[in-house]
């Protein structure tokens, strides 16, 4: 696909696969508006005052249909959205369509390389702890530059994903040595709701390298114990049957991962009448699936007898080719935690030898030439819940998204007032209360209201918040 950028007639800038799918993905867009209550009130509390009015936001972020409410929720503020995916095969094409002819400028196409991504200056940014690390490494890289004349090498490195941020920082170099440390000195701040990226932002803190103020939405309650949790639970088994139709009840299926994903998938593998065994590291979080009566083994322990694999650690080389030789014959191997790392997806394309064989996009039966057995990836090891089918639903992202527009808010109101240093912060307890509350009516429910003498006894505001921060849900 061509890399040329487009225009619509007003001049906002796109580049996705097709354009004549703008009204089907209109259709569904307001389909989800009405599954998506948190940000329908951010737009009906804060619609008038237009808060982000000036501000820019850029995001990347699965380029998906409640990806596409959370941008237009953006917009209703007043904010100018420029948007990339984040994966090759997350995009549903009809959503990118809709938002690219109604509302901001999107850069994204279900198979894309990874090069072609649309890059743009903002004021904040929504989900992009890989951005923020390339602004970072660029930064020292312009900073060398300047002293000695030094530009990256990609072949400096056997990382192909690697090669193409070196090469994208040596051209940026070449049109402007400075790009970079320019941007930073105007960007307000980050907001991150992913385990890998809230983590990379952490780090960044500790050594000092943080560019600007992040808010974690990851560790807000209604994100992490609900999005991991819950989107999970529906996403894996709609993920593996459209991709193989394979009948869950009665397999084997290993779970890598016992936190909140991996308690997603593992529940819904059970429920479908799969037999369950969960690998660990964490002796808490293996005490856990032993109380919900799921086996706690190792990967050596089952897996030449295990029919459904799926990792959901957040970690690098969890299932390893030396792993899948040993594999039953078209055993399914799926990743919903991380990057497609957690599956040595490098060790399986170079081993001598082995058959691609591609049943359909996103499904494809690796073959062994010592044994003739295959293996069946999904996704290509990337998440396969979005690869193969379209993610979370609507309403358990409206969670998430909520608290996206609020982190983006508070950044952007307090961008001059010094509340924010060059540290990641957690939004507080009583709007993770209020998150929650948002999505309540939407499923009938109708909370219990304190006396005045009951929250004097347990000494916590009638109104809320209802729980100290360390309470752990």
């Amino acid at each position: 696909m061509a890399l040329l950028v487009e225009k619509t007639t007003s001049g906002r800038e796109y580049k996705v696969k097709d354009m004549s799918q703008a009204d089907f993905g209109r259709l569904e867009i307001e389909l989800a508006e009405v599954e998506m209550p948190g940000l329908m009130a951010c737009r009906t509390e804060f619609g008038s005052s237009q808060p982000f009015k000036g501000a820019r936001i850029s995001g990347s972020l699965h380029m998906t249909i409640q990806t596409a409410v959370l941008i237009e929720t953006l917009t209703a503020l007043g904010a100018e959205v420029r948007w990339c995916s984040c994966n090759i095969f997350s995009t549903q094409d009809h959503a990118a369509a809709a938002i690219a002819r109604d509302s901001a400028a999107v850069f994204a196409w279900k198979g894309r390389l990874f090069r072609s991504t649309g890059g743009a200056p903002s004021d904040a940014s929504i989900g992009v702890p890989g951005e923020v690390l390339i602004s970072s490494s660029t930064m020292a890289a312009e900073e060398e530059y300047e002293k000695t004349g030094k530009i990256p090498d990609p072949a400096s490195t056997d990382n192909v994903e690697f090669q193409i941020v070196l090469g994208l920082i040596r051209d940026s170099l070449k049109v402007d040595p400075k790009r970079y440390s320019k941007m930073k000195e105007r960007l307000v701040g980050v907001s991150e709701e992913t385990t890998t990226g809230v983590k990379r932002l952490y780090q960044m803190q500790a050594s000092g390298t943080l560019l600007f103020p992040a808010i974690n939405v990851n560790d807000s309650v209604t994100k992490s114990k609900f999005d991991n949790l819950y989107g999970c639970r529906h996403s894996l088994p709609d993920g593996l049957m459209r991709a193989t139709d394979v009948m869950i009840a009665g397999k084997v299926a290993v779970v890598c991962g016992y936190g909140d994903v991996g308690k997603g998938c593992a529940a819904a593998l059970k429920t479908a009448g799969a037999r369950v065994i969960v690998t660990e590291i964490d002796p808490i979080c293996a005490l856990q699936a032993l109380m919900e009566g799921i086996p706690v083994l190792t990967l050596e322990d089952v897996v030449a007898e295990a029919d459904i694999f799926v990792t959901t650690t957040g970690n690098k080389d969890i299932i390893m080719v030396d792993h899948m030789k040993k594999m039953k014959n078209n055993a399914i191997v799926c990743n919903i935690g991380h990057f497609d790392n957690e599956i040595d997806m490098l060790g399986l394309e170079t081993f001598p030898g082995v058959k691609r064989i591609t049943i359909k996009p996103q499904t494809d039966r690796w073959v062994f030439p010592d044994t003739n057995r295959g293996i069946i990836i999904l996704a290509e090891g990337r998440l396969m819940n979005l690869g193969c089918a379209t993610g979370h639903p609507s309403f358990v992202m409206s969670c998430s998204f909520t608290n996206q527009v609020i982190a983006q808010l508070e950044l952007w109101k307090e961008r001059s007032s010094g509340k924010y240093e060059k540290k990641v912060y957690v939004l507080p307890k009583h709007l993770d209360e209020k998150v929650a509350a948002l999505h309540l009516g939407k499923l009938g429910a109708k909370l219990t209201k304190l006396s005045s003498s009951q929250a004097e006894y347990i000494n916590v505001p009638v109104e809320g918040p209802y729980k100290p921060p360390h309470y752990r849900y």
